[in-house]
């Protein structure tokens, strides 16, 4: 491995630093409770608080902003700790523009982040971009091609051209365009050893490390694509994603941050890390659900039985259960919490702040139930299991938990 092995927080930082350079606002991440969005659950994306701005609904503070944003996704929730790469949290990072910049700056600036000796010095020949291939509706991306051949300097067959399925984003009706990922060559120890493996490949080889929206059509909601006014980019690049490229471990649950998570995990459970691949998956899947849940219990969302709540909940008794399976029976996530928020609080000093769970049947109600960060949602749980129906409601909708 030629480049060096940055940490995650070293790596959020440094994105960010990078982009102030380049005339970017640095922006805090939004709460992962969307604002004036019905049409989402949770914040799942790092432009989704910023639809506004991209719409021209409202104005930006800057035309150039720079973020990274908490994220949960839940939609493969069954195959967490299953595989290298899923994971109900993470960390987004991004740069957008709205109506400023184009390809033509976009493009060199993620390569120069992703070569340059002064940033994250990845090997140039292990990178492979890819451009829109073009359909019967919508052209292809000349454009993306010429500036990764002609300035970039990438020869032709190391650009590939896929379909609007990899390679072109938009979301019902509106805004929308062509994307251009980049991709790492992790190495033949990593690949699936078929002979046509190459970049869009399903295994493990080939990892998407960045991709660059460029919004620039508006979709009428009939497949009938017109150019937009104000042109945008949108970029996304997941912070653990680049952490296992540049530290070269095998998944995301290998990255420093999160493995330290793991590590505390193992300390309670007594289970050992590798030790089978059962032992593993639980794991894994606490040390995921135990990063959703305290991010979402920071930003006011509580255990329920529907919403954003039923989300959290399913994740608690999930940690909850394959906690069981190592052998632990009573509560345990709580004492996770510390090294959650001390992994994270150089970007989310919020985290670090006492949380308080205030109880409504204990009987010292109103007084601090656990301090030092340590949220006792398993109290919230252990009084709300099935069967205990109507008790279970009122103890959830009168419980809160407050985020200081």
């Amino acid at each position: 491995m030629a480049h060096k092995a940055y940490g995650l927080n070293e790596l959020r930082e440094m994105y960010l630093k990078f982009f102030e350079t380049k005339g970017h606002l640095r922006l805090p991440s939004f709460s992962l409770v969307p604002q004036n969005d019905k049409s989402i659950l949770l914040i799942n994306a790092g432009m989704t608080p910023m639809k506004p701005w991209f719409t021209g609904e409202e104005e930006p503070p800057r035309h150039r902003v720079t973020t990274c944003q908490k994220c949960i996704r839940t939609g493969d929730i069954e195959n967490v700790g299953h595989t290298a790469r899923h994971g109900t949290y993470f960390e987004m990072l991004g740069n957008f523009s709205f109506g400023d910049y184009f390809k033509k700056e976009a493009i060199p600036w993620a390569w120069e982040f992703l070569t340059s000796p002064e940033w994250v010095g990845l090997e140039p020949d292990r990178l492979y971009p890819s451009v829109f291939a073009g359909n019967e509706t919508t052209p292809a991306d000349d454009e993306a091609f010429a500036i990764w051949r002609d300035v970039i300097g990438i020869p032709e067959n190391r650009i590939f051209r896929f379909g609007k399925e990899d390679n072109f984003w938009e979301h019902g009706s509106g805004p929308c365009g062509p994307c251009s990922e980049i991709y790492y060559d992790r190495g033949e120890q990593y690949g699936c050893g078929k002979p046509g493996c190459t970049v869009g490949c399903d295994c493990d080889r080939y990892v998407e490390v960045w991709n660059i929206v460029f919004s620039q059509f508006n979709n009428d909601g009939h497949g009938n694509y017109t150019e937009l006014k104000q042109k945008n980019i949108d970029t996304g690049m997941g912070l653990e994603r680049l952490a296992c490229v540049c530290q070269n471990v095998a998944s995301l649950f290998d990255v420093d941050t999160v493995m330290n998570i793991t590590n505390k995990v193992s300390e309670i459970t007594g289970a050992h890390y590798e030790e089978s691949d059962k032992t593993d998956v639980s794991l894994r899947v606490i040390t995921d659900h135990i990063r959703s849940s305290t991010f979402m219990i920071c930003d006011g969302i509580l255990p329920s039985n529907e919403g954003r709540g039923y989300v959290l909940r399913r994740l608690l008794r999930r940690a909850a259960r394959h906690g069981k399976l190592l052998g632990v029976n009573e509560p345990f996530l709580y004492q996770v919490v510390d090294t959650v928020v001390h992994e994270n609080e150089c970007q989310y000093p919020r985290a670090a702040r006492k949380a308080v769970l205030y109880h409504p049947r204990h009987p010292h109600r109103g007084r601090k139930l656990r301090q030092d960060h340590r949220w006792r949602h398993e109290d919230l749980l252990r009084n709300a299991r099935e069967p205990q129906g109507k008790r279970r409601d009122d103890l959830l909708r009168r419980g809160r938990v407050q985020a200081l």
